[in-house]
């Protein structure tokens, strides 16, 4: 069984019932992985930009990092299909969870 990440008292936004806190611990490590990976990628492209590398090296990074961007946005995505709005959906409450994967559906789609 997953394991959810330590209940540590921090302030929620939104909805806590629908918090990267429900996140379990390894869907949380995963993006946090992810999100470094891409810090460190960034940092790259910005010392190549300083450097004054080619235009098409720059714009081959910068579409490598828009792409794990891509990787990070679906695994939130799973990862609040699965710790929020299936939670939500079987406490009785379908409607409301399915309004909450379209909002989280729309928002990313409309950020593409």
């Amino acid at each position: 069984m997953k394991t959810r990440m330590a209940a540590k008292k921090k302030r929620v936004l939104g909805r806590p019932e629908s918090s990267a806190a429900n996140l379990t611990v390894e869907v949380h490590a995963d993006i946090d992985s992810r999100l470094a990976r891409i810090e460190g990628h960034v940092a790259a492209i910005r010392r190549m930009l300083s450097a004054g590398e080619d235009c098409d090296s720059l714009l081959v990074q910068a579409s490598a990092v828009r792409s794990a961007l891509n990787g990070v946005l679906v695994s939130l995505m799973q990862g609040h299909l699965e710790s929020c709005v299936v939670p939500c959906a079987r406490s009785g409450k379908s409607d409301e969870a399915l309004d909450r994967f379209r909002q989280a559906l729309e928002t990313v789609l409309k950020r593409l």
